[in-house]
């Protein structure tokens, strides 16, 4: 694949000031100068430099106005000699200036194929990669700060480290498998097993992680349960910003699961304004109320919502039942209207008219995940699969260590250090599968 020389718009459709073609490959220099005319020839051109001139097609018309950059290999992104072209703002003139680096030579690049060269070139490794696309969908200064980290190998060091000790671990015990007469120096069974534990240890710390960092990359699944009428959709709209969701003073007005994403002091939450909760009779609103429950079983937090102006009566009280295994904060709304009568234990008074106790509770959400901390450490796991990865090799760690204690022989207990180095590889793509890789860069655009 790698002997392709590719191109594509690496820069967002729509109108901007500029827009940016990358060519990737032996022939890019080659190809660039084919289409560009300035004042200077590209191939005798120093590396890292930028050239003003005019892209002309085949029939020498004029495609663009255009600045140049000429970087060869190997200090580049894809380690491959790469040239970027900035033509003006705008899916025209960029699609013309692509279709003439195309008919020079280049072929269109797929799906992340600019970063999947990176990773196949050593610049990168496959945890970074991911964090490329990361970054680029990161909502957030929390998200975008943690996929950062990620990108300049902060995990990558810390799976490497776990498994260069157990590779050396696994030779040590090889040659001592294969050669027992041989005068070597000797590995005891506390050797193993001290190394093995450690490198469990690590692995758990890491896994400790995934929580928070599963919310950082994808943010809080939040339900807002409550009974009908509570301001339930006053809060979304309250912390939307906007006039997202219908608000009346008829009870029942949501008969649907309504999802906004905001950004709550950079922390990423994906809101979810739910029916209200009650038995009822009609066929249309029990339907959203199933809805509601199915939205809450699946959240990361539940915010149950109650009336301050009314007593809380027997559907409250089965609210806060039913809630009460789920991670949960709950608020007592309307305090504009009147003070709590009864507060539940734990409760923040709010009005979501005014804004009254707001601040109280995004503070409580913070504290709750604690996303600074797991953010603040650089190498939170935020991935599913170096979640997966990761807890295949503590297992295969924890099962080494029994059967040390248990008195197996070394032959045996070499078997799960391998898996657990095979499963850290995957993370880092040493040892990953051709189609892991390719379903991993097919996530990413065009151009990058």
């Amino acid at each position: 694949m790698t002997d392709r020389t590719i191109a594509a718009i690496s820069t967002a459709p729509g109108t901007g000031g500029i827009a940016v073609i990358r060519i990737s490959g032996a022939d890019a220099v080659t190809i660039a100068d084919k289409v560009f005319y300035g004042r200077d020839k590209l191939c005798d051109s120093p590396t890292h430099t930028v050239h003003y001139g005019f892209i002309k097609n085949a029939n020498g018309e004029r495609v663009d106005e255009v600045l140049v950059t000429l970087m060869r290999a190997p200090r580049t992104f894809t380690r491959e000699d790469v040239v970027e072209i900035s033509t003006h703002g705008g899916s025209s003139a960029a699609r013309a200036v692509l279709e003439t680096v195309l008919r020079a030579g280049a072929v269109m690049a797929e799906p992340g194929e600019f970063t999947k060269r990176a990773f196949l070139n050593g610049r990168i490794d496959l945890s970074q990669a991911e964090a490329v696309i990361d970054i680029i969908n990161a909502k957030t200064e929390l998200s975008r700060r943690s996929a950062m980290s990620q990108l300049e190998g902060s995990l990558s060091k810390k799976i490497t480290e776990m498994r260069q000790k157990l590779v050396h671990l696994a030779a040590q015990m090889q040659v001592t498998i294969d050669y027992p007469d041989e005068d070597l120096e000797d590995i005891t069974v506390g050797d193993i097993r001290n190394t093995a534990a450690e490198c469990r240890e690590r692995a758990r710390k890491l896994l400790a992680t995934a929580d928070s960092g599963r919310i950082i990359r994808e943010g809080i699944r939040a339900s807002i349960a409550g009974k009908p009428n509570v301001g339930k959709s006053s809060l979304l709209n309250r912390l939307a910003g906007a006039e997202r969701a219908i608000v009346t003073d008829v009870a029942g007005t949501t008969r649907d699961v309504i999802e906004e994403y905001i950004n709550l002091d950079g922390v990423p939450l994906i809101l979810e304004d739910t029916a209200g909760i009650r038995d009822t009779a009609d066929a249309v609103e029990k339907i959203g109320v199933e809805r509601s429950r199915k939205s809450i079983e699946a959240a990361d937090l539940v915010i149950a919502v109650f009336d301050a102006s009314a007593p809380l009566d027997g559907e409250d009280k089965k609210i806060l039942e039913e809630t009460a295994d789920k991670k949960r904060i709950i608020l007592v709304n309307k305090t504009d209207l009147q003070e709590p009568s009864q507060m539940p234990e734990g409760a923040i008074a709010i009005s979501a008219k005014t804004g009254e106790g707001i601040d109280e509770f995004k503070e409580k959400v913070k504290q709750m995940f604690n996303l600074g901390m797991a953010a603040g450490d650089g190498a939170a796991v935020t991935n599913m699969r170096h979640k997966a990865a990761l807890f295949e090799a503590e297992q295969a760690l924890s099962r080494t260590v029994e059967a040390l204690d248990m008195g197996m022989p070394s032959d045996i207990v070499s078997i799960d250090i391998n898996i657990a180095i095979q499963a850290l590889g995957e993370i880092t793509g040493e040892t990953v599968s051709d189609d892991i890789v390719n379903a991993i860069f097919h996530e990413f655009c065009v151009g990058k």
